[in-house]
């Protein structure tokens, strides 16, 4: 799995609440401490944070995410390293009816449809 990065806070977020919202933004100011990442200062995003490359964009569950649409697009998934999301624009009928034939592929389901997570 992905290992643990800080949360990387904008400079001066806990003086302005407009601040806190935002994201981080890299310091520009000459005299700011955090750009020179001077000790015990806001800590700042570097290469050294990222995931390994076999890691990157993997769901947190373990799985490479494989968006589904149809009952075609569940044949190829190979039910080790993929899981299955499907599409948003599935309706409540189509949903479970793929979701009971992936359940017979023996596939991981990311988002079950409603009325399965009821029966279980």
């Amino acid at each position: 799995m992905s290992k643990r990065k800080p949360e990387f806070k904008r400079v001066d977020y806990h003086r302005y609440k407009k601040l806190r919202r935002s994201g981080w933004r890299k310091p520009k100011g000459v005299h700011n401490k955090a750009r020179v990442y001077k000790k015990g200062k806001a800590l700042s995003p570097s290469i050294g944070y990222g995931n390994k490359s076999s890691e990157r964009g993997k769901h947190p569950s373990g799985y490479f995410v494989v968006l589904v649409n149809n009952e075609k697009e569940l044949v190829p998934i190979d039910k080790e390293t993929q899981a299955v999301m499907f599409s948003a624009t599935l309706g409540k009928r189509k949903k479970s009816l793929l979701y009971a034939k992936a359940l017979e592929l023996g596939l991981k389901v990311l988002n079950p449809p409603k009325d399965s997570l009821k029966e279980a």
